[in-house]
């Protein structure tokens, strides 16, 4: 599989080289999807709002959406994707050119895992967590995917009292980094969340991902795992998910920000979410839109050139039109961003004592409808 190079991401740039670079650089909008959700879902408060569909139908689903936009499909091993059906998901690839861009260990949903997966205690429950993570590995290996997403959704605690902390967390890291020297060369792509399922999930946020993908590359010994660390390549890199972002009541941009400075922003999940509150998965936009144009355009600023995975749970509209409206609320932030005046936001940034307030005035004459309407607002420069 490739090794898809993120060591661009931690580039410096002078205010002129700045500028250079968001009037030359455009992000690429490559959409991805989780086969999870093509799929109504139950839910602890209600019946599933649609009927159930098999992996066959949902790849029909996804098949429609190829001319919209849609390039790849992520999955769940081994109740999405498995060694019994993944002839069938090459073919799906090869007959509508929409690639598998992820296959994800499922390491929170089956009751073994009650305790914990690469976490747990109990020696046989995480030899089988080590497992699963060894095979899910191999097979994004096979299909050439770009990297491997790993959510601990069921790592953590609730009870805060009589926990070893350190246990917890280099269990998970040993287990992981044994897995990973065990199928070297496949980068993982650590989704932090703060909590749900678990009351605190062991990998709370964007510091704590961070955190967890150094201590994890210290502990790989396999000689070409080593031998990519040396030359620079993150492989413990991170998926922030907007919603699990936002539950931590972290900024976006700055999370995304933080990520790139380290080179390990490997892959994005886009939802939108109100500040805390349960992981509501909802359409992109829907709430919070500010955070999402200014999280673009971080990723502008930056250079990201990965995809775009809407992750989301669309319970009471079809899933082809959530989709649909995701990577329509994408692509108009994305052209709002591409057409503002890089030149004077740049030294609006760099000249806050002498553009105090411009930029705020600014977005404001630009979210408008009818800007002529407003009242003109002086150049800054």
């Amino acid at each position: 599989m490739p090794m898809i190079d993120l060591r661009a991401q931690k580039t410096r740039r002078s205010p002129d080289e700045l500028i250079q670079h968001l009037k030359t650089f455009e992000l690429e909008l490559k959409f991805s999807a989780g086969i999870w959700y093509l799929s109504p879902a139950a839910s602890r408060f209600h019946a599933p709002y649609g009927e159930q569909l098999d992996i066959p139908r949902r790849l029909e689903i996804a098949a429609k959406l190829a001319d919209y936009g849609l390039k790849a499909l992520e999955a769940h091993y081994p109740n999405e994707l498995s060694d019994e059906n993944i002839e069938l998901w090459k073919q799906f690839s090869k007959d509508t050119g929409i690639r598998v861009l992820t296959v994800v260990p499922n390491l929170f949903y089956e009751s073994t895992f009650e305790f914990g997966s690469l976490s747990s205690p109990i020696p046989e429950v995480r030899k089988k967590a080590i497992e699963r993570t060894i095979r899910t590995l191999e097979i994004n290996k096979e299909l050439d995917c770009d990297f491997a997403i790993v959510w601990p959704g069921i790592d953590g605690y609730e009870n805060p009292f009589g926990l070893d902390f350190y246990g917890m967390w280099d269990r998970f890291e040993e287990g992981l980094a044994e897995a990973m020297d065990a199928v070297p060369g496949v980068r993982i792509a650590l989704e932090p969340k703060p909590y749900e399922p678990r009351g605190n999930n062991i990998y709370r946020n964007t510091a704590d991902g961070i955190l967890m993908a150094e201590h994890v590359e210290q502990r790989l010994k396999n000689e070409e795992n080593k031998r990519l660390l040396a030359e620079g390549h993150a492989l413990v890199a991170l998926n922030p998910e907007v919603g699990h972002v936002l539950m931590g009541f972290e900024d976006l941009p700055y999370a995304f920000a933080r990520i790139l400075r380290e080179g390990r922003l490997a892959h994005t999940h886009w939802n939108s979410q109100p500040l805390g509150n349960y992981d509501q998965d909802l359409n992109v936009g829907v709430v919070m839109p500010e955070q999402t144009e200014a999280a673009l355009y971080v990723l502008k600023m930056y250079g990201y050139t990965g995809y775009f995975g809407i992750d989301i749970n669309p319970e009471r509209m079809p899933v082809e039109r959530a989709l649909k409206n995701c990577m329509d609320a994408l692509r108009a932030a994305n052209d709002r961003i591409n057409n503002l005046d890089h030149e004077r936001i740049v030294w609006a940034m760099y000249h806050p004592d002498k553009a105090r307030g411009w930029i705020e005035a600014y977005l404001i004459r630009m979210r408008a409808l009818h800007p002529e309407i407003l009242p003109p607002i002086e150049d800054p420069m």
